[in-house]
């Protein structure tokens, strides 16, 4: 079992940035694979970024040379570095995690994951 916190989000102006974190609990954080999502108000939640058990990542074709998905198994914390934020990345946004016997996976499917923390407000306004 493992809980997720998120924090970082907040109010940003369009082409500004912003870093979420998302540490996790427990002694094995370095066998999860880790991802982040996202839900806009009257949309499905969709992938944003995915690191591997081995800092491996994968991206949301939206966010791809934006966004920065990282990990530090020594804080058991994974963050999201967003530049150039549009208005369309106004979400919640949520960490998610899946214990991995692949050091490579980054899963970018909300049923490849077990575990999600409570999600961070992100809004950029135009």
């Amino acid at each position: 079992q493992v809980q997720l916190g998120e924090s970082g989000g907040g109010l940003v102006q369009a082409g500004g940035s912003l870093t979420l974190s998302c540490v996790a609990s427990g002694r094995t954080f370095s066998s999860y694979a880790m991802g982040w999502f996202r839900q806009a108000p009257g949309k499905e939640r969709e992938f944003v970024a995915a690191v591997s058990r081995i800092a491996s990542t994968n991206y949301a074709d939206s966010v791809k040379g934006r966004f920065i998905i990282s990990r530090d198994n020594t804080k058991n914390t994974i963050y999201l570095r967003m530049n150039s934020l549009k208005p369309e990345d106004t979400a919640v946004y949520y960490c998610a995690a899946v214990m991995s016997g692949n050091i490579w996976t980054t899963p970018d499917g909300l049923d490849d994951y077990d575990y999600w923390g409570q999600g961070t407000q992100v809004t950029v306004s135009s």
